[in-house]
């Protein structure tokens, strides 16, 4: 976990996501490592899901492509492990739990641990029933980490004051997907969260252009950035990593 930490030591975190197997696991490696090499300080890995519901059409399309592609769990555990040759940012998984339960939640954690995983995310698990979960990874130090939406009301202290490693703040209602405009209040959500931990917080959700990235990285410890990192995989394939860097490279410069 202390990795995560670092992540957001050097002024303003990005964080990319990135499906793994979105078109093949060897096209996901060389973004992954172009994303770092340009500025990336966390990178997200999505292990695809045949029913991903808080992903918009963009993600659903990656989750697909890879799905039938013939990724599994374990090969994107051989990726990972074969990544941390190089790669040495955090790295955390973002899946759902049908996915750890099918596998076996201790033994999916333990092999996260194994092979450098420093946390997970899963959207679907409320933050009651988190204890399904979050022993068994701070048995094996792995974070569990948290997110905190807007419609989370009075429940956003109640989160934060538990939250491990960092938490992800959800910029919009709805699902994952570029957007024009983000109008919630995030500044006092943000508030919240700092007047009970000192965990960071990354704004996802949303985002797309270098100023929505400043806009949202001024409000918070960083950004989160999905869709349209994919859109490139979606439009260019095995020749998408080259534009990811660039890309990740205008969002961090404009943070």
């Amino acid at each position: 976990m202390t990795r995560i930490a670092d992540a957001f030591n050097n002024n303003k975190a990005f964080i990319a996501f990135i499906t793994c197997g979105d078109p093949d696991l060897e096209t996901t490696g060389a973004a992954v490592r172009e994303a770092v090499k340009n500025g990336a300080d966390l990178i997200e890995l999505g292990i695809p899901f045949s029913d991903p519901t808080a992903e918009g059409p963009v993600i659903q399309g990656a989750n697909l492509r890879a799905l039938t592609g013939g990724v599994t769990t374990d090969k994107i555990f051989d990726f990972v492990r074969d990544l941390r040759k190089d790669v040495t940012v955090p790295l955390v998984f973002m899946t759902y739990a049908n996915v750890v339960f099918s596998y076996g939640t201790e033994r999916f954690v333990k092999t996260c641990s194994e092979v450098g995983i420093d946390g997970i995310i899963l959207p679907d698990v409320p933050f009651e029933e988190k204890e399904d979960f979050a022993p068994t990874c701070r048995k094996y130090d792995v974070a569990f980490i948290s997110l905190i939406a807007p419609t989370s009301g009075e429940r956003i202290a109640m989160i934060a004051r538990e939250a491990e490693g960092f938490i992800y703040v959800v910029s919009s209602l709805g699902v994952t997907g570029t957007r024009s405009e983000i109008k919630t209040d995030l500044k006092s959500i943000v508030d919240v969260i700092r007047g009970v931990t000192d965990i960071p917080c990354a704004i996802g959700f949303g985002i797309s252009t270098p100023e929505q990235a400043a806009k949202m990285s001024a409000l918070s410890d960083g950004a989160i950035v999905g869709s349209a990192i994919i859109k490139y995989l979606e439009k260019y394939g095995a020749e998408a990593p080259k534009h990811i860097g660039e890309y990740v490279k205008s969002m961090k410069e404009a943070m």
